[in-house]
């Protein structure tokens, strides 16, 4: 059984070992979580580049000492230049999936980093800047490891990854794909992480950071322009939440899936009393993931331009009527094709003070774009493959329209006043795996290792698989996997005990009273829990 580090006072988790140690520097020099979370966030773009990056975008949830719980919408909208006839004039079918086509959004990670230091600094945060990215700017100066997961990731369209500007260079070795241990140096992403911890991060948007990526983008064929860099500011928003039988729980809205996560979740605990870990269990998941895929496509977009308020899918009446569509002794059919997949990192964070954060950041597919630009060092996103180049979609492009995002981070208040900060990457998968380990933790009485470390399964696509299987990892007992193809579900069994397409998962949880948190990061990822 795996045990879970239990801290006094305050605690972090991460992908990445140098990302939670990077927070708990600043937790042990007086920082707050969204202190520690910032210099985690800086830190895993250096260590983990495979799976996000400055040139990315990010999603906060904060959850003060007094309660409240604020969002931050860290996503940069379409570029001036990207309009569905740029990409109909150059013979596309489709938004390419490499290169600086792909490179259309304006990045809006630094941006949130921006938002939420005002929040630590609003919270009695005075630690400098250049001390919150001083650990990222050590690591991408010297050198670090490469980390196994990247050594055992085959990113999809391989080829064309490889080609791009700047890619070679700054990520093989002698190259060759990098094997897990070698050493890497990211020279001109240190300068950048350093002139932002001196000049501040608006110089990533309106400053001298920013005129050298816009020249860079230019120079490439990006649709980005010096405009939108220069317009671009993250934005506060109030968070989704739901009032379940045991717990408030709470996510992101559009343009975040974090509907489908709540929704999820109000579903499940609609289909009566079901015995954990069997066949039900299971089945009562993937059946409220589909029912909560379908609302998410038709509804989630740009937070501007939403033609629903997302509330009124929390609704009882609406859950209600949404369960009773779901049959426990039949797999319903799925003839709708999910949104995609992607390669992110999902981050936590708990204070002495009972300051909570849950982050996510990401820059799409692995590498993103595959474009890295040459001046200051930074990968960019590819975040608007989302788009369609039919105008009369969800999710049309448009020049300054957000693009449809599986990122969300998940918190929730359990009834006894217990504090949870929990999350995945995964693309499709992430609202489907916090719904697993929230199901585990707060409604069956897992610990918390264990219910990071429990057999997963992902309905729909993965990594190199478009099959809308239900894919699980070889530990799940036979008898459920018979039953679960006996209701009509086609399992597909993925022949590994830990699978990393099956999310990179964590879980802190505080307790009321003495404080104590507990926290633990996936064994499926390189990372674990840090804290005092």
């Amino acid at each position: 059984m795996p045990e879970t580090p239990v801290f006094s006072r305050a605690a972090c988790a991460a992908p990445h070992h140098l990302a939670a140690e990077a927070g708990q520097a600043i937790l042990q020099e007086g920082g707050n979580a969204v202190e520690a979370m910032l210099a985690m966030a800086a830190t895993i773009a250096v260590v983990y580049p495979h799976m996000n990056g400055i040139g990315g975008d990010g999603f906060w949830l904060i959850r003060g000492p007094n309660g409240t719980v604020r969002a931050i919408e860290a996503c940069g909208p379409a570029g001036s230049l990207a309009t569905i006839r740029r990409y109909r004039d150059k013979g596309h079918d489709a938004i390419p999936e490499r290169g600086p086509d792909s490179a259309l959004t304006v990045a809006g990670a630094v941006g949130g980093w921006a938002l939420a230091h005002g929040i630590a600094r609003d919270l009695g945060g005075r630690l400098p800047l250049g001390l919150l990215l001083s650990d990222a700017v050590r690591h991408a100066r010297d050198g670090v490891a490469v980390s196994p997961s990247e050594a055992r990731y085959v990113p999809k369209e391989l080829d064309t990854l490889y080609d791009q500007p700047g890619f070679r260079e700054t990520f093989l070795i002698d190259g060759q794909p990098p094997k897990a241990g070698a050493t890497r140096a990211l020279p001109a992403l240190a300068a950048t992480l350093e002139q932002l911890g001196h000049a501040g991060l608006d110089d990533f948007y309106r400053g001298d950071i920013g005129r050298e990526v816009a020249a860079d983008l230019e120079r490439a064929g990006s649709p980005v322009t010096r405009h939108d860099i220069e317009r671009y500011r993250a934005v506060a928003r109030a968070p989704l939440s739901l009032k379940l039988s045991g717990a408030t729980v709470y996510n992101c809205p559009p343009p975040s899936q974090g509907l489908a996560a709540l929704m999820i979740l109000g579903l499940y605990e609609r289909l009566g009393s079901i015995r954990p870990e069997t066949a039900a269990h299971y089945h009562g998941l993937i059946e409220a993931t589909k029912r909560a895929f379908r609302v998410r496509d038709a509804v989630v977009t740009d937070f501007d331009r939403l033609r629903h308020d997302p509330a009124t899918f929390l609704t009882p009446a609406r859950l209600e009527a949404e369960a009773a569509m779901i049959r426990m002794d039949r797999a319903s059919p799925y003839p709708v094709r999910p949104v995609g997949d992607g390669d992110t990192v999902w981050m936590g964070a708990i204070d002495a003070s009972g300051v909570a954060v849950s982050y996510i950041q990401s820059v799409y597919w692995e590498f993103g774009s595959g474009l890295v630009l040459p001046r200051t060092g930074i990968t960019w996103q590819n975040r608007g493959l989302s788009f369609s180049l039919d105008p009369k979609a969800v999710n049309p492009l448009e020049p300054g329209r957000r693009p449809f995002h599986t990122l969300n981070p998940a918190l929730a208040v359990l009834a006894d006043g217990r504090v949870l900060s929990y999350g995945s990457m995964g693309g499709d998968g992430q609202p489907q795996f916090q719904a697993q380990v929230f199901t585990r933790y707060a409604t069956y009485g897992m610990g918390v290792a264990e219910a990071v470390d429990a057999p997963r399964f992902l309905f729909g696509r993965t990594w190199g698989a478009e099959s809308m299987t239900v894919k699980v990892e070889d530990r799940f007992e036979s008898s459920c996997v018979a039953a679960l193809s006996r209701m009509g579900h086609e399992v597909e069994e993925l022949g590994g005990s830990y699978v990393d397409s099956l999310g990179h998962a964590g879980l802190l949880v505080r307790h009321p009273g003495n404080g104590r948190v507990e926290a633990t990061h996936d064994p499926r990822s390189d990372g674990g829990a840090a804290g005092l």
